[in-house]
């Protein structure tokens, strides 16, 4: 295989980096990986542990700026990662929609315009609106959506064009495309000082006086190891169905406020958890938790790590 990677950099690219390395230094057969970032420099110089690897070099590019995407490359599958799912709330509504939905359409361009036969989108859960009563888990066929006249909403509903554009491009080109519906994770590079709970939480646990919780703690979540994540992505780019989507993440809930306990339980048990809001929280998602019945049945996938497991790798980087 000789994959293209969008988004190589972030949390996704680096688990599926991390995923590869281990094989290959396991003597497994990995891709040959060419990942575009935007300052690679920059990353290897915070990440060299990534700078030897054979198999991966980078390539320096924006997904809106096309001209820079590699010239003369002879891709065979391309996995689309790049959206800022971490400084993207930094991002107003509008340009959050624009790297998205643009961004998506000029990288399907290159893989048409290259001739490249497999193509992965990373989309998101947030593609779907909230759940109709007694609902508790999603599954691939609810096509409830959020609000489109919502301007807080840019995020889903670019996420939902982008799906749309992959459609029209696998209709008019032939090119094959899946969707990967993405929701929420827990790994050694998920940054603890962004609006992840479950990455407060190991900050807290292993930095403060305290384990904070923002609100009530009731809204319901779950949580996929990043090394599921990634294993999981290159199975959906080898083998997923064309034209299909697939969620991915954990099926087991559990609440903002249980997650706090278990973080304090794995890291900290002595520490004391603040629960700073007793009012119920109104959220038009209070429970997002995926039913992953069609990925293990179509591709055979399943979960390989507990969350209490998870939340240990987490601290390795911090502990250390």
């Amino acid at each position: 295989m000789f994959l293209f990677l969008t988004g190589g950099t972030g949390f996704f690219g680096k688990a599926l980096i991390r995923h590869w390395s281990t094989l290959h230094n396991s003597g497994l057969s990995v891709p040959e990986v060419t990942a575009l970032s935007r300052s690679p420099e920059k990353f290897l110089s915070e990440n060299p542990e990534f700078r030897l690897e054979p198999w991966l070099r980078f390539h320096q590019g924006d997904i809106l700026q096309p001209e820079t995407f590699p010239s003369g490359a002879s891709f065979t599958h391309l996995l689309h990662a790049a959206a800022d799912s971490t400084l993207g709330p930094q991002l107003d509504p509008l340009e959050r929609y624009t790297q998205i939905v643009d961004g998506t359409r000029y990288v399907l361009d290159y893989a048409v315009s290259n001739r490249i036969s497999r193509f992965l989108l990373t989309s998101s859960g947030g593609v779907y609106g909230p759940l109709p009563p007694g609902t508790s888990q999603i599954q691939e066929t609810y096509n409830g959506m959020p609000d489109p006249l919502n301007p807080q909403h840019a995020y889903s509903i670019a996420k939902r064009c982008a799906e749309h554009l992959c459609a029209l491009y696998q209709e008019k080109y032939g090119l094959s495309t899946v969707i990967a519906r993405c929701f929420a994770f827990v790994g050694r590079d998920l940054p603890l000082d962004v609006h992840f709970a479950i990455g407060n939480f190991v900050r807290d646990a292993l930095t403060k006086e305290e384990i904070r919780v923002s609100g009530d703690g009731s809204p319901i979540r779950s949580y996929m190891d990043q090394r599921d994540l990634a294993y999981w992505l290159v199975r959906l780019l080898e083998s997923g169905s064309a034209g299909q989507a697939y969620n991915v993440g954990s099926d087991q809930a559990i609440s903002i406020r249980e997650l706090a306990y278990l973080v304090r339980a794995t890291l900290a048990r002595n520490k004391p958890v603040l629960i700073q809001n007793a009012m119920p929280e109104s959220s038009t998602r209070s429970r997002y938790v995926p039913s992953i019945a069609k990925a293990q049945h179509d591709l055979g996938l399943s979960l390989n790590y507990t969350l209490e497991a998870s939340v240990r790798e987490m601290a390795v980087p911090w502990q250390s």
